[in-house]
């Protein structure tokens, strides 16, 4: 992601076409670790390519992808509901066992 990233600012900046050099020394700026090898394949696969339409084509595909529905989402505040009941029963059985770890209580 990285390195489509920097390819994008770059464009984004107004160079049209970026190379591994470019993409390189964007990255390494930043102190970012390079790899010449995914700098080297995300060049390839982008050149020549207009990143406008890439970015519509994407757009295209990601509307039909499914993003869930209400059910699952319900399921899991319901479930987080009761998560909370666990949690502050857990919390109560920490108090009264806090005077136990003493080895005394308040009133014995």
């Amino acid at each position: 992601m990285r390195y489509l990233a920097a390819y994008l600012l770059l464009t984004l900046g107004g160079n049209n076409a970026p190379d591994a050099k470019a993409v390189t020394a964007l990255l390494t700026s930043a102190g970012v670790n390079v790899d010449s090898e995914r700098v080297d394949a995300v060049i390839k696969e982008l050149s020549g390519k207009d990143v406008n339409e890439l970015i519509a084509e994407g757009q295209s595909k990601l509307a039909s992808v499914p993003a869930g529905g209400a059910a699952p989402a319900a399921g899991a505040g319901a479930a987080a509901a009761g998560g909370a009941a666990a949690v502050e029963e857990t919390k109560e059985e920490e108090k009264e066992e806090s005077d136990d770890d003493m080895g005394f209580g308040l009133f014995d």
